[in-house]
Parts: C-alpha cells; sequence; structure tokens
C-alpha cells in the first residue's frame, strides 16, 4: 500500500484523471474510487481532494475554452450561480449525513451513471 500511496503514483493517477478530466470522461468520480477504494483515503478527505481537484480541472478548461471563444461567461451565469446554490445546500445537508450513508448514495449514483452510459442510445436530431 505504500507504493500506492507515493508521490511519483500520485503524480501520475492526478496526471492519468486530469486527461479523463478534460476529455469529458469523469476523472473526478474516477479519482474518487481511486482515492477511497486503492488509497484508503477517508470519504471527507476524499471528498474535499476531489473538489480540489475539480475547481483547479474546471477552471483550466474553461479558461481555455473562454480563450477560444466557445462560450461567454453570459451564457453560463445562470449555471454557475445555480451550482453555487446548490453546492452549498447539499454539502450542508451532507454534513448531517453519515458517511455510510453518503457510500450508499455515492454508490448508487456510479451504478445509474454506468448503466446510463452503457445503454445510453442518441436521439436523432432533428
Amino acid at each position: 500500500m505504500a507504493v500506492v500511496n507515493s508521490f511519483p503514483v500520485a503524480i501520475l493517477s492526478g496526471l492519468v484523471f486530469g486527461f479523463l478530466a478534460s476529455a469529458g470522461v469523469g476523472g473526478g468520480s474516477l479519482l474518487m474510487l481511486w482515492l477511497i477504494q486503492v488509497t484508503s483515503t477517508p470519504q471527507e478527505d476524499a471528498r474535499a481532494i476531489n473538489l480540489l481537484f475539480f475547481v483547479t480541472a474546471a477552471g483550466t478548461v474553461s479558461l481555455f475554452r473562454l480563450r477560444r471563444k466557445k462560450f461567454s461567461l453570459k451564457q453560463i451565469a445562470p449555471a454557475i450561480v445555480a451550482g453555487c446554490i446548490a453546492t452549498a445546500l447539499f454539502t450542508w445537508i451532507g454534513s448531517w449525513l453519515s458517511t455510510q450513508l453518503l457510500r450508499r448514495l455515492l454508490g448508487g449514483l456510479f451504478v445509474l451513471t454506468g448503466l446510463r452510459e452503457l445503454f445510453y442510445r442518441p436521439r436523432n436530431a432533428k
């Protein structure tokens, strides 16, 4: 287990999950699984690490896309405000829930997301 928690492995895993996040694959979700299952990081710590990872990854990608004029801040401002409100609300709610329940909810979310990805068929554009 000492090798898994080494600095070089942390750098390598950060590169892999950063690549997956930039590709839109869900690097943050996979990072949570890695931290909890492989490195035995406590759920609360894994959540904090994942949020820091997300902020830096999303911020970097957003700056590149903004520079290339792929979107405008005016377009995404409502989503930013709603996301901040939801994050604050559900962080507060999560602080009242047990770690075991949060683990089950996260596991259920991963299963549902996996099933959706497995069976998703794009709609025909009209």
